[in-house]
């Protein structure tokens, strides 16, 4: 097994929606703002290479929506699916399964694009299966009005259509489940969306945990720090301390999507609770 990380591309969200209810003076010593009061976030997807299995892991945005769409997100860098597979020596046609953690839009976008002549959409990876589990998709095909602007239509039905989608098989109602045909278990949880995904990946004798937007960035390791976007912030507490608890305890490896300056990081426990250990990048570890 081989893994790389995917880099989908930077952009910016609004640090008080980040923090949620954490005062600005706080997280910003860990996540500066600009003037804006933006922040930095990647879009940092996960290469899964198994045998005859290449496995992606989240897809980022895309780049079908509009450019007023775009404009909200203040993109920054210049990375993309397609330069950071070819810089791996790979092709978005080889890709044999796209893996969901979740459907909102800055996880799933790149899923999907439009088709040639720009009369609808079709998958962007046309040799992949796509992933998701039937709870969550049903969550997300019917969206609250909290979460109905995450919940994009065009980035979802057409998985449904391309004849190409499937569901995960859970373990009853056990929090982990071992997903066989992709061959690494994910930890369901509840708090940021429902039944949310997060792989936990055996490699190189570490467990490497994809954290999706359980623990989006570094700085929102403190408990409080729970993001103004989760549906069920008192359950993203609950589930946060009880996966960083384990974390630290098993030193854990931790893969953060959104984090635009910290790939990987480890825990440990203080007296003010679980904090930031160390930091490393994929290479550093790996390589």
């Amino acid at each position: 097994m081989n893994l790389y990380p995917i880099e989908a591309g930077n952009f910016k969200l609004d640090g008080g929606a980040m923090f949620g209810v954490v005062p600005k003076s706080l997280w910003n010593r860990t996540n500066p703002a600009d003037a804006n009061n933006m922040i930095d976030i990647a879009a940092r997807c996960l290469l899964i290479e198994d045998g005859d299995k290449l496995i992606l892991i989240d897809t980022g945005m895309g780049d079908k929506q509009s450019e007023k769409f775009f404009s909200y997100y203040f993109q920054w860098g210049d990375h993309s699916i397609d330069k950071s597979l070819k810089k791996h020596g790979f092709h978005r046609d080889d890709i044999t399964d796209v893996f969901m953690t979740h459907l909102h839009f800055d996880h799933c976008g790149g899923s999907i694009q439009w088709n040639k002549d720009r009369t609808g959409y079709e998958p962007a990876f046309k040799n992949a299966r796509f992933w998701s589990n039937k709870d969550h998709w049903d969550w997300a095909t019917a969206p609250n009005d909290r979460e109905k602007a995450s919940f994009l239509k065009e980035n979802i039905i057409p998985m449904e259509q391309s004849g190409r989608l499937q569901f995960v098989e859970r373990n009853n109602d056990d929090a982990y489940t071992q997903i066989e045909p992709l061959g690494f278990e994910a930890l369901f949880v509840d708090g940021h969306t429902d039944k949310q995904m997060i792989p936990h990946i055996n490699y190189k004798g570490k467990k490497l945990v994809f954290m999706a937007d359980l623990l989006p960035t570094a700085g929102h390791i403190p408990l409080p720090y729970v993001m103004g976007y989760d549906t069920r912030p008192l359950l993203t507490l609950e589930e946060k301390k009880k996966f960083l608890e384990k974390a630290a305890a098993e030193n854990l490896y931790l893969f953060l999507e959104h984090d635009a300056h910290n790939e990987i990081v480890t825990l440990k426990n203080t007296e003010k609770g679980v904090r930031l250990d160390k930091t490393y990048t994929f290479n550093e570890l790996f390589n």
